[in-house]
């Protein structure tokens, strides 16, 4: 598939990298997922280490090391995420490009939405973001574009659905 406005008519298009990034509130959003995922394994290991002296060292030295992992992974990995991430929605397709070792490039035509929905989870709520599900007949499942400001996220969900409405096609 070809990115549209590259190269002239008859010209090979090459596909380009999305433009958009996502809202800078997404880094902080992140971190936090990170490190509440990181209190889950810590948490039950620290509680009983502190309590019982015998276990102590098997359960205190595992929970310092998975904090510390935690910890290194909230500092450095949404600032990563936040440079890959980026997304982009033309009157043909919607972009997406994500992914920390393994990036993916994700390509939803327009004729092939069949839903378009906007997710905000408690966090998300918090840092007032939102999550804009673009689902698609493929067998890869929908699109995600995670990490907008609500308020252009609401926006972004009308125009994909406008857009869809428009455009010719089965969405099959």
């Amino acid at each position: 598939m070809s990115a549209p406005g590259i190269g002239g008519p008859q010209a090979e298009r090459r596909l380009r990298p999305p433009r958009n990034t996502l809202d800078p509130r997404a880094v902080a959003w992140w971190r936090t997922r990170v490190l509440l995922w990181t209190l889950v394994p810590v948490v039950p290991l620290a509680v009983p280490g502190a309590l019982v002296a015998p276990a102590r060292t098997w359960l205190l030295v595992p929970a310092a090391a998975l904090a510390v992992l935690g910890v290194l992974g909230a500092a450095f990995l949404p600032v990563w995420w936040f440079r890959v991430h980026r997304w982009e929605v033309t009157d043909e397709a919607v972009y997406v490009r994500t992914g920390f070792f393994r990036q993916e490039w994700r390509i939803a035509p327009m004729s092939r939405i069949q839903t378009v929905d906007t997710v905000r989870g408690p966090l998300e709520q918090l840092f007032r973001l939102s999550t804009v599900i673009v689902t698609t007949a493929s067998a890869k499942g929908a699109v995600h574009i995670a990490g907008l400001d609500h308020r252009p996220a609401a926006e972004l969900a009308e125009r994909l659905t406008r857009i869809a409405q428009a455009t010719p096609g089965d969405a099959t």
